[in-house]
């Protein structure tokens, strides 16, 4: 049925008609009717909330996209700068389900601080860009943007403004299904970002780039974005080329409303471009446009970015850069991670080759290569112990669960044998990503992990949005008392300042207690088995609970004498391959008695925690004070 809706509402009816199941954001004008719309007419089976802020928006929306499920995350153009962090690293991860995310920008500004164009940080973060220029057209364009999403495994930033924000029309708004179920969370090395795995997926998205540029040059009508046919209303979000006038006129967004207006009765004069994808940008459309008109004017809010691009575009084409300037763009210069003196040196050799007709080519002297140094927790590390009890006691209770991590020493905890880190997207991202998994798919149980420092630095914000959304999870807070990945620096929860000064300390539980967290418990994690029973009271509670493990960083403690491994070592390996402490080292003993692979124990790693004598089914492995009590026993 025909509804006058507003261009907000006519997004909001967009989102509920493609199937979306999370929605999260921030209020801010001129964003707010969009969340507020979907809560109205939600059809049932779509979890709406207001997020403490954009940033735990986003990551709410992002733990949904990993289940299958399609969410959206809504705020104004300031709240895109709040929300930067998890938006700037999810489209290196990628998503499952379709994710877009709804920024509206202010010309003006009415209502903001500043005017801010989101088309660029679009093109900083290298998230595909739709824009909006009527209701109409914003109906069907977050369509679309789920769609795309969804293909490109990319979450996709649909950019409006004021005036389409608030503007009204006439709308064929289909009746709206609740979403379907989703596939649900599929665990996999990708979802975690590490460095290397950061590398490979630049490279990806910059040998995407054109693909997708090119992608956009052909959407103008009924090109392969839905199901639908030729005259599908889809066509609508598309860019366009109209007229064969010798005045070109390039716009986008709500311009081209204008634009449309201003000349009508003129239309013979000229040839429109209308850029409704603006990153990446349509350039072989662009270069078609500038090669039929005789002049160009370009009508645009906020910055001159169509008005840069078509400079560019006219300059490739008029000085045939292509050939004169090499670098990224031409896939000379690698397009992402470091460079060296050797690759300048390839880079040069081949232009050599080229240009100067040079045989004897740049060359180094073979050096030898580094060592691998894979990363690790280190011997002894707390943190070791934490995981592993939240292992246990998972499978004594045969559940199904998610564990989501986040930034700092614990990220380390992914690796074998642990495999206790299934999600890693930015700081304080572990808290919420666990709840918008839950809120997509209530299946299993989600544990959240975040240390002392990243707490008091992005998780009390996740935490306050757990309670006031309702989410169903278990906060596991790793506290080793100190800054340890980034080199031991105070935070507020050490009761010391960067200057030396002695202060109260701020008491984490005392936070979670005043933000409404009302199970709380803390837990020695080199207390295998009261942690494991700490983990697994959790379990049968539902709400947010929280879990404080609480042990100070090695480096913080002078070290116990080592452990030691007796005779009786029946070389199960059950402390190597199920804990990965770098102190324990397998060897094969030849000696006599019961020769065999046995474990032993490297002296000047170990710290004397404890954690493997516990761990031992034959109580082979003693701490220095067990080894002593025995001898006294004897």
């Amino acid at each position: 049925m025909k509804e006058l809706l507003m261009g907000n509402e006519a997004i909001a009816m967009g989102a509920l008609a493609a199937g979306v199941k999370v929605v999260s954001g921030y209020p801010g004008t001129p964003s707010s009717e969009v969340l507020e719309t979907i809560a109205k007419r939600n059809p049932g089976g779509v979890h709406v909330e207001w997020s403490v802020n954009e940033k735990a928006g986003a990551e709410v929306a992002v733990g949904a996209a990993y289940t299958g499920a399609r969410s959206l995350v809504t705020m104004k153009q300031m709240g895109l700068n709040v929300a930067s962090d998890p938006i700037m690293c999810v489209n290196y991860i990628g998503i499952k389900g379709g994710m877009v995310i709804f920024v509206a920008d202010d010309p003006g500004p009415i209502s903001s601080q500043t005017e801010q164009d989101t088309r660029h940080f679009g093109k900083y973060a290298h998230i595909p860009v739709f824009d909006c220029d009527s209701p109409e057209q914003a109906f069907y364009a977050v369509q679309v943007a789920f769609a795309f999403s969804e293909r490109h495994a990319t979450p996709v930033i649909l950019r409006s403004t004021t005036r389409v924000c608030h503007a009204c029309a006439d709308i064929d708004v289909p009746e709206i299904q609740p979403p379907s179920d989703c596939e649900g969370f599929q665990k996999d090395s990708k979802w975690v970002i590490f460095p290397k795995r950061a590398y490979e997926a630049k490279m990806h998205i910059a040998k995407r780039e054109p693909e997708l540029a090119d992608e956009f040059s052909q959407f103008l009508t009924d090109r392969p974005w839905t199901a639908d046919g030729e005259g599908s209303p889809f066509r609508l979000a598309g860019n366009s080329l109209e007229g064969n006038g010798p005045v070109g006129i390039a716009c986008g967004g709500i311009s081209y409303a204008y634009v449309k207006e201003a000349i009508a009765g003129h239309e013979e004069d000229y040839t429109v471009l209308k850029i409704a994808t603006p990153y990446p940008f349509p350039a072989a459309l662009a270069r078609r446009f500038l090669m039929g008109v005789d002049k160009v004017l370009v009508f645009e809010e906020l910055d001159p970015y169509i008005e840069d691009a078509l400079i560019y575009e006219y300059g490739m084409i008029s000085l045939d850069i292509d050939d004169f300037i090499i670098g990224k763009r031409t896939g000379h210069v690698p397009a992402g991670g470091e460079l060296s003196a050797e690759i300048v040196a390839d880079v040069l050799n081949e232009t050599g080759k080229e240009s100067l007709g040079k045989s004897n080519p740049i060359s180094f002297d073979d050096k030898p290569d580094l060592p691998i140094r894979p990363p690790v927790l280190c011997a002894g590390c707390p943190h070791r112990g934490a995981f592993y009890a939240v292992k246990a006691a998972v499978a004594k209770e045969k559940a199904e669960a998610i564990y989501c991590g986040d930034i700092g020493c614990y990220t380390l905890g992914n690796a074998a044998p642990l495999n206790m880190v299934d999600t890693c997207l930015c700081m304080g991202a572990g808290i919420t990503v666990a709840q918008g998994l839950g809120h997509a798919d209530d299946r299993t149980i989600n544990f959240g992990f975040i240390g002392d420092s990243t707490f008091f630095a992005s998780g009390i914000t996740g935490t306050v949005n757990a309670v006031y959304n309702q989410s169903n999870m278990i906060l596991c807070i790793l506290d080793n008392s100190t800054t340890a990945m980034t080199g031991h620096q105070p935070h507020p929860g050490m009761g010391i300042t960067m200057m030396g000064e002695r202060v109260k300390p701020v008491d984490i539980a005392k936070v979670l207690e005043g933000v409404g967290v009302e199970w709380i418990r803390t837990v020695d994690p080199l207390d295998l088995q009261a942690s494991m029973d700490t983990v697994r009271a959790a379990m049968q509670e539902t709400g947010v609970r929280a879990i404080i493990f609480k042990s100070p960083c090695i480096a913080l403690i002078p070290p116990k004498e080592p452990a030691v491994v007796t005779d009786s070592c029946v070389g199960c390996m059950r402390c190597i391959n199920e804990i990965g402490c770098p102190a324990m080292i397998p060897y094969e003993d030849r000696g006599a008695g019961k020769p065999g692979k046995k474990v032993r124990i490297d002296k000047s790693l170990c710290t004397g925690c404890g954690l493997c004598s516990q761990l031992c089914p034959v109580d082979c492995i003693r701490t220095a004070e067990e080894a002593k009590a025995s001898e006294v026993d004897q």
